[in-house]
């Protein structure tokens, strides 16, 4: 890169190359400026909940004011709490990532990011709080704030942006991580992952089951090679039937990935969110079900656990991590009822939550849609 600039300079000369250089910028600005215009002026304000920070129950608050004016925004987030003495705390640049990816995704896709699109943004934020922390504050859950960052400012700018923003995702990286001693090799091991969940429906169309959202673009880490890489057996991995918010449009479905270790007894820890606070419906939509994080579950030993956690595991111990889903849009009783059906089918939602969140009557046993029997529900609900 650094010898091509340096072949451009030689080629056209320097004063040349840095007005071409300027102009991008200019370029982009201009672009950048039209796009925000489009904007309506106001300002526009949310607020959110994050569970317990890891050291405490304490919920963690955030809070945004977006003001749009001739093609400027401004965020400030002075409203959010201070800095916690646990990993739960963003650095100035992890919350300024969050705010300009969703500036980025409510504009022309085609618009070049560089400072250009930057000029035309300023973010406000408290030193030493939870979104602009302090040394020597930890910030192992940085980007699980900088995740909930972006679903917040959705919800602030729905009133404005209503075709533009998706309603709650499964808003949390949920990072999960155990280590200790191969049985098999005696060596020492560490794995760590990141497990997917619903995203948020749109005015248009349905959340996506299973991916990661926003800006976290990591992979999904197959079984097989998992288990053939690590002292570890992932007993369940599947879409968590009847998690989505239920709307109109729909939000897509969490997953659960249940684990377990054969012969030994390793250290595990989960750095999540959403299991207190689930994502939630715009527009008339349902919240999404929340997170679940539950060591040795569907038996007499079952427990719930925090989704911030660090533990020694006992053999034979499993955990179950549940991501949480995604919100929905509009009202659950306006989704067709063919689509209905056709989840019901897929075995995404059940017969039951059929009926009682959408109104529409499926037959379980054929999982064949009863239509007159579904206008019938959803009139006497009308």
């Amino acid at each position: 890169g650094a010898q091509r600039i340096e072949a451009l300079v030689v080629q056209h000369g320097a004063a040349t190359l840095t007005r071409y250089l300027e102009e991008l910028l200019s370029y982009t600005e201009r672009r950048t400026r039209a796009a925000f215009a489009e904007f309506p002026d106001g300002t526009f304000g949310a607020e959110m909940f994050m569970d317990g920070d890891g050291v405490t129950d304490e919920p963690v608050k955030l809070a945004a004011i977006v003001t749009v004016d001739k093609g400027r925004v401004s965020v400030d987030l002075t409203g959010c709490d201070e800095q916690r003495k646990s990993p739960t705390n963003a650095t100035s640049s992890q919350t300024y990532s969050g705010v300009v990816y969703v500036l980025k995704c409510l504009i022309d896709p085609d618009i070049p990011v560089n400072d250009g699109f930057y000029r035309l943004i300023d973010i406000r934020s408290r030193p030493g709080s939870v979104v602009h922390a302090q040394h020597p504050a930890a910030v192992a859950a940085g980007w699980e704030i900088a995740m909930q960052l972006c679903d917040l400012l959705f919800r602030a700018l729905a009133p404005a942006l209503p075709d533009r923003v998706v309603a709650g995702t499964k808003g949390c990286v949920c990072n999960i991580a155990f280590g200790g001693m191969n049985p098999a090799s005696g060596e020492y091991f560490t794995y760590y992952e990141t497990i997917a969940g619903g995203y948020g429906a749109t005015l248009t169309t349905d959340g996506m089951d299973a991916v990661q959202a926003h800006f976290q673009n990591t992979e999904n880490a197959p079984v097989e090679e998992t288990e053939a890489n690590y002292p570890v057996r992932i007993l369940r991995y599947e879409l968590i039937e009847n998690s989505e918010g239920g709307g109109r449009h729909r939000g897509g479905l969490g997953v659960r990935r249940d684990y377990t270790f054969p012969g030994h007894a390793p250290s595990f820890s989960i750095l999540s969110d959403k299991a207190r606070f689930a994502p939630w419906g715009l527009f008339g939509g349902e919240a999404a079900r929340p997170a679940k994080y539950i060591l040795n579950p569907e038996t007499e030993q079952s427990r719930e656990l925090p989704s911030k956690i660090t533990f020694q595991l006992a053999p034979g111990d499993v955990v179950s991590v549940q991501t949480p889903g995604g919100g929905g849009t509009r009202s659950a009783l306006e989704r067709p009822a063919e689509d209905v059906a056709r989840d019901v089918a897929l075995g995404k939602i059940s017969a039951e939550r059929a009926r009682a969140v959408y109104g529409v009557v499926v037959d379980a046993a054929t999982q064949t849609l009863d239509a007159a029997a579904t206008a019938a529900e959803r009139a006497r609900r009308a």
